[in-house]
C-alpha cells in the first residue's frame, strides 16, 4: 500500500515504505566489489612496487579477478547456507517443542509478551491465540525468541552470485591500463580511488550516512591498504633483487 492511498478496511494506513534490509545482496555485493578492488589493487601495487614487468602485473592481476571470485563466491554460499542451515535447525527444535510442550511453550511466548510490558493476563490471552495454529505458532517463536525470519532467509545463491559479480568487477579495475598496454600505477591508482568513492557513494543510498563520508571511507581504506602493499613490496622487491 503506498503512502497516498487511503485504508477503506479497517487496516491502518501505512505513509512510508521500506527498504529490504533482509535480501541478503547488499552486504556481500558492496564486501565483494571492495574487497575485489583492494585486493587486486594493493596486489597490483606491491608487484610494482617490487619492481615486476608490466606482463607479470597483468597477469597476476587476471589471476587475481578468477582467484578472488571464486573464492568469494563460494565463501558467501557456504557462509550463508551454513548460517540457514543453524536457523533451520533451531526452528526445528521449536516445532518439536510445540508438538511435544505446547503448554510451557505457550507459557513461554506470554512471558515474552510481559517482559515488554504486556499485562500478565493480555499476554496469556495473546500467546493462547496465536498457538492456536500449529503453523503460525512455530513462526511466531522463531521471531520472537530466535530473532529470524522463517519465511524471509538470506539465499545462499544470491549472496554467492552477488559477491562473485561485485568481486570480478571491482577487481577488473586497476588491470585495466594493464590490459590495454599501460606501464605506469598512477593511471591504476587513480581508476581505483575514484571507483572507491563512487562506490562509497552510492552505498550512501542505502544508508544514513552522507555520500561523501561513505566516499572518503572507502578512499581512505582502500588507499591505506595499497600503499602498505606497495611499501612491502618495494621493501622485499629491493631485498631479493
Amino acid at each position: 500500500m503506498s503512502a497516498e492511498t487511503e485504508a477503506t478496511d479497517g487496516r491502518p494506513e501505512i505513509h512510508h515504505d521500506h527498504r529490504d534490509v533482509t535480501g541478503g545482496w547488499l552486504r556481500p555485493a558492496v564486501f565483494g566489489m571492495n574487497d575485489g578492488l583492494v585486493s587486486n589493487f594493493a596486489l597490483i601495487a606491491g608487484l610494482s612496487g617490487g619492481g615486476a614487468t608490466s606482463h607479470t602485473v597483468a597477469l597476476a592481476g587476471l589471476a587475481g579477478v578468477f582467484a578472488g571470485a571464486f573464492s568469494m563466491g563460494s565463501g558467501e554460499y557456504i557462509s550463508v547456507a551454513s548460517q540457514s542451515e543453524l536457523a533451520q535447525a533451531e526452528i526445528d527444535i521449536e516445532k518439536h517443542e510445540i508438538r511435544h510442550r505446547p503448554e510451557a511453550e505457550l507459557r513461554e511466548l506470554a512471558m515474552l509478551y510481559e517482559g515488554r510490558g504486556v499485562d500478565p493476563e493480555t499476554a496469556r490471552s495473546v500467546a493462547k491465540q496465536l498457538s492456536a495454529d500449529p503453523e503460525q505458532a512455530w513462526r511466531i517463536h522463531a521471531r520472537e525468541e530466535l530473532g529470524i525470519d522463517p519465511d524471509d532467509l538470506p539465499s545462499p545463491w544470491i549472496a554467492a552470485s552477488s559477491s562473485f559479480v561485485a568481486f570480478s568487477l571491482g577487481a577488473v579495475v586497476p588491470l585495466l591500463p594493464y590490459l590495454f598496454g599501460g606501464v605506469r600505477l598512477l593511471v591504476p591508482l587513480v581508476l581505483s580511488l575514484m571507483t572507491l568513492f563512487v562506490t562509497g557513494a552510492l552505498v550512501s543510498r542505502f544508508t544514513n550516512r552522507p555520500w561523501w563520508y561513505s566516499g572518503l571511507r572507502q578512499v581512505v581504506l582502500g588507499g591505506l591498504a595499497a600503499a602498505v602493499t606497495y611499501a612491502v613490496g618495494g621493501a622485499v622487491g629491493t631485498t631479493v633483487g
